[in-house]
């Protein structure tokens, strides 16, 4: 196995052939070729699952913002189970139970102590590259991949047309107030204190429809107040930052593949986004969801189509 590779490039649509040719040079002929589009924490999740899972495939992850500038990197990180309207509760249980059993794992292992109460984020050792690159057009991608996984998140306004999807504002303290142990949460969970293995993080906000992502100074105060009265020693806190993401929301998590064509030529997309504020909790079990499906779209591909007889 190697370590993932990072390219940093601000190449136009037409040049992945020449990166095609940097990176796949050497690849068996069989090898199907696989971009992911998004770095959050569904992304990287993806990119992981289709590594360890999909037969004899190279991964690649395409993404205009890397972490710590994502999304996920502004999230609190709890494991609280969330509900996606659109969704079956079954399949919604599977995902939760899926992401729960990895993480316990993760806190049950000697790595336990370096990824704390959070996941963090490390090497993939089975191999991948990243490329920050700005996505127009997923179709962007053909022939240089074989199969697309779209992890845009609110990208998929876009890339997929999806006017489903909407963000949900949130904006967040992160404070030095070590002395803070344990979370505390109201009834609605508007209001929270987290505590991490580097800051806590008081929160919070639900904007829905919201863009910004400038923080803002009337949004931080009030946070700061009702926290601090949820736990006054953090009148105390100091070093207080203001961050800000944007919640991918979506009626129900999209899990599926979708055939683009063209002229003749196809590209499979596996979508998985919308994930909203509950990516933490369920992003492993969509994740194997999505691995499971680029198998299938793999598969598909390496079967030869029968030919008719005339």
């Amino acid at each position: 196995t190697r370590p993932a590779q990072h390219r940093e490039s601000s190449f136009g649509a037409r040049d992945f052939g020449g990166f095609q040719d940097c990176f796949f040079r050497d690849r068996p002929m069989d090898t199907a070729r696989i971009a992911v589009v998004g770095a959050g924490v569904a992304g990287l999740s993806t990119a992981v699952c289709i590594s360890e899972l999909a037969p004899r495939c190279s991964v690649t992850v395409i993404s205009d913002k890397f972490t710590p500038e994502t999304t996920s990197d502004v999230a609190a990180g709890m494991l609280i189970p969330h509900t996606y309207p659109d969704t079956p509760i079954h399949k919604q249980k599977q995902w939760f139970r899926e992401t729960f059993n990895h993480l316990f794992a993760i806190a049950n292992s000697a790595e336990a102590g370096d990824a704390g109460v959070h996941l963090v984020s490390g090497i993939k050792g089975s191999g991948g590259w990243t490329l920050t690159r700005r996505v127009e057009d997923l179709w962007e991608l053909h022939p240089s991949f074989d199969v697309v996984v779209n992890c845009s998140g609110l990208g998929s306004r876009q890339l997929a047309g999806d006017s489903k999807i909407f963000p949900v504002r949130g904006q967040v303290l992160q404070v030095q107030a070590p002395w803070v142990e344990h979370f505390i949460r109201d009834g609605s969970g508007l209001t929270y204190i987290y505590p991490g293995t580097s800051h806590v993080t008081l929160g919070g906000t639900r904007q829905k429809g919201d863009w910004n992502l400038s923080p803002d100074a009337e949004n931080s105060q009030e946070i700061l107040s009702r926290c601090c009265a949820l736990e006054p020693s953090l009148h105390g806190a100091c070093d207080i930052r203001e961050k800000v993401g944007l919640r991918p929301y979506r009626p129900g998590v999209r899990l599926q593949t979708e055939l683009l064509a063209r002229d003749g030529r196809r590209l499979p997309v596996v979508h998985h986004y919308g994930h909203g504020s509950g990516g933490i909790s369920v992003h492993w079990g969509t994740a194997l969801e999505a691995a499971r499906l680029v198998s299938e779209c793999i598969h598909a591909l390496r079967t030869p189509t029968p030919k008719s007889k005339l």
